[in-house]
């Protein structure tokens, strides 16, 4: 899997995508890609990740466009020096596409600020 990294005032974010051939069809148009992201805080004060803005774009054009609170359910805290790692899907109907977008993070005295997630490329049949 190759890594695609951005860093944003201190927070690294790196994502790792991978086709999940057993789990796409294609017949039916689906192609399921996982990815792997570990957010590391490099800075000296604690923050949290509280909500989470994609981007879903599909070769030929198709944006889809997904907001929500935290990532897979929860907010985490993370301290200096700590990361905080998950994984998670996306459903496309084409072969290839990208990803992209930011987390909204708060840092303890309650100031906002976004840290940017890679842009990163979705091919199906590419591990």
């Amino acid at each position: 899997m190759v890594p695609y990294v951005a860093i944003t005032e201190d927070i690294t974010v790196t994502v790792r995508p991978a086709y999940l051939d057993d789990k796409s069809d294609f017949f039916a148009r689906r192609f399921v890609f996982g990815y792997y992201i570990c957010i590391e805080n490099g800075g000296n004060v604690p923050v949290r990740l509280l909500q989470r803005h994609w981007r879903i774009r599909e070769d030929g054009g198709r944006l889809q466009v997904v907001d929500g609170a935290g990532v897979i359910g929860k907010q985490p805290f993370i301290g200096p020096g700590d990361m905080h790692s998950y994984s998670s899907f996306s459903v496309l109907t084409t072969f290839t596409g990208t990803m992209e977008g930011h987390y909204t993070m708060a840092r303890a005295n309650g100031e906002l600020f976004r840290v940017a997630i890679p842009r990163f490329d979705l091919r199906a049949m590419a591990n």
